[in-house]
Protein backbone atom coordinates (compact mmCIF):
# COMPACT_ATOMS: atom_id res chain seq x y z
CA UNK A 1 0.00 0.00 0.00
CA UNK A 2 1.20 3.52 -0.77
CA UNK A 3 2.25 5.72 2.11
CA UNK A 4 0.04 8.72 2.85
CA UNK A 5 2.85 11.00 1.63
CA UNK A 6 2.99 9.30 -1.77
CA UNK A 7 -0.80 9.14 -2.05
CA UNK A 8 -1.09 12.78 -1.07
CA UNK A 9 1.41 13.83 -3.76
CA UNK A 10 -0.51 11.83 -6.37
CA UNK A 11 -3.80 13.30 -5.10
CA UNK A 12 -2.39 16.80 -5.63
CA UNK A 13 -1.09 15.94 -9.10
CA UNK A 14 -4.53 14.76 -10.21
CA UNK A 15 -6.11 17.97 -8.89
CA UNK A 16 -3.24 20.09 -10.29
CA UNK A 17 -2.43 21.78 -6.98
CA UNK A 18 0.15 21.38 -4.23
CA UNK A 19 -1.14 19.12 -1.45
CA UNK A 20 -0.46 19.40 2.26
CA UNK A 21 -0.75 16.96 5.14
CA UNK A 22 -1.91 18.11 8.56
CA UNK A 23 -2.91 15.73 11.38
CA UNK A 24 -3.17 12.82 8.95
CA UNK A 25 -5.43 14.72 6.54
CA UNK A 26 -4.22 15.24 2.98
CA UNK A 27 -5.80 18.33 1.46
CA UNK A 28 -5.59 20.39 -1.68
CA UNK A 29 -6.86 23.96 -1.97
CA UNK A 30 -8.00 25.13 -5.38
CA UNK A 31 -8.52 28.85 -5.98
CA UNK A 32 -11.53 29.85 -8.05
CA UNK A 33 -10.89 32.80 -10.32
CA UNK A 34 -14.20 34.59 -9.83
CA UNK A 35 -15.05 38.27 -9.54
CA UNK A 36 -17.41 38.53 -6.57
CA UNK A 37 -18.62 41.21 -4.21
CA UNK A 38 -20.15 40.69 -0.79
CA UNK A 39 -22.19 43.66 0.40
CA UNK A 40 -20.76 45.62 -2.50
CA UNK A 41 -17.14 44.98 -1.46
CA UNK A 42 -14.74 42.88 -3.55
CA UNK A 43 -13.96 39.50 -1.99
CA UNK A 44 -11.22 37.01 -2.85
CA UNK A 45 -10.81 35.22 0.49
CA UNK A 46 -13.84 32.94 0.19
CA UNK A 47 -13.44 31.86 -3.42
CA UNK A 48 -11.81 28.47 -3.20
CA UNK A 49 -12.35 24.75 -3.12
CA UNK A 50 -10.84 22.24 -0.74
CA UNK A 51 -10.61 18.54 -1.45
CA UNK A 52 -9.23 16.12 1.14
CA UNK A 53 -8.90 12.56 2.32
CA UNK A 54 -8.27 10.97 5.71
CA UNK A 55 -8.85 7.76 7.68
CA UNK A 56 -7.21 5.52 5.08
CA UNK A 57 -7.98 1.86 5.85
CA UNK A 58 -6.03 -1.32 5.09
CA UNK A 59 -8.07 -1.84 1.88
CA UNK A 60 -7.00 1.56 0.52
CA UNK A 61 -10.33 3.28 1.10
CA UNK A 62 -10.48 6.70 2.74
CA UNK A 63 -13.01 9.25 3.85
CA UNK A 64 -12.95 11.76 0.99
CA UNK A 65 -14.43 15.23 1.42
CA UNK A 66 -14.80 18.26 -0.79
CA UNK A 67 -16.25 21.73 -0.77
CA UNK A 68 -16.25 24.44 -3.39
CA UNK A 69 -17.73 27.83 -4.03
CA UNK A 70 -20.01 27.53 -7.04
CA UNK A 71 -22.00 29.87 -9.25
CA UNK A 72 -25.71 29.10 -9.70
CA UNK A 73 -25.30 28.39 -13.40
CA UNK A 74 -22.51 25.87 -12.71
CA UNK A 75 -24.60 23.70 -10.38
CA UNK A 76 -26.40 21.45 -12.93
CA UNK A 77 -23.27 20.34 -14.83
CA UNK A 78 -21.09 20.00 -11.72
CA UNK A 79 -23.64 18.00 -9.72
CA UNK A 80 -24.47 15.77 -12.72
CA UNK A 81 -20.85 14.66 -12.96
CA UNK A 82 -20.54 14.07 -9.22
CA UNK A 83 -23.76 12.04 -9.12
CA UNK A 84 -22.85 10.04 -12.22
CA UNK A 85 -19.54 9.18 -10.52
CA UNK A 86 -21.22 8.02 -7.30
CA UNK A 87 -20.17 10.99 -5.17
CA UNK A 88 -22.62 11.97 -2.41
CA UNK A 89 -23.65 15.63 -2.41
CA UNK A 90 -24.20 16.39 1.25
CA UNK A 91 -25.05 20.10 1.12
CA UNK A 92 -25.67 23.03 -1.20
CA UNK A 93 -26.15 26.36 0.55
CA UNK A 94 -25.06 29.95 0.82
CA UNK A 95 -22.47 31.21 3.29
CA UNK A 96 -22.90 34.91 2.63
CA UNK A 97 -25.79 37.24 1.89
CA UNK A 98 -25.75 40.08 -0.63
CA UNK A 99 -23.27 38.52 -3.05
CA UNK A 100 -22.94 39.51 -6.68
CA UNK A 101 -23.10 37.22 -8.49
CA UNK A 102 -24.92 34.76 -6.24
CA UNK A 103 -22.42 32.24 -4.92
CA UNK A 104 -23.21 29.00 -3.13
CA UNK A 105 -21.09 26.31 -1.52
CA UNK A 106 -21.41 22.64 -2.36
CA UNK A 107 -20.13 19.83 -0.13
CA UNK A 108 -19.49 16.33 -1.42
CA UNK A 109 -18.08 13.09 -0.03
CA UNK A 110 -17.31 9.42 -0.55
CA UNK A 111 -15.54 6.43 0.97
CA UNK A 112 -13.30 4.93 -1.71
CA UNK A 113 -9.66 5.01 -2.80
CA UNK A 114 -8.61 8.69 -2.65
CA UNK A 115 -7.08 8.70 -6.13
CA UNK A 116 -10.39 7.50 -7.60
CA UNK A 117 -12.15 10.32 -5.75
CA UNK A 118 -9.58 12.86 -7.00
CA UNK A 119 -10.09 11.75 -10.62
CA UNK A 120 -13.87 12.04 -10.30
CA UNK A 121 -13.64 15.47 -8.70
CA UNK A 122 -11.10 16.67 -11.29
CA UNK A 123 -13.59 15.67 -14.01
CA UNK A 124 -16.33 17.71 -12.32
CA UNK A 125 -14.04 20.74 -11.88
CA UNK A 126 -13.53 20.88 -15.66
CA UNK A 127 -17.07 22.28 -16.06
CA UNK A 128 -16.40 25.21 -13.70
CA UNK A 129 -15.14 28.45 -15.18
Amino acid sequence: MNSINTLCQQFGQILKEKPKINNGVCSVEIKRNLTVTIQGRPSRGELHAEVSFESLDHNGNALNLGETVILEEEIPAFTSILIRNGIIISALHNHWLFTEPTILYIHFQSVEPPLDFARKVAEAFKVLR
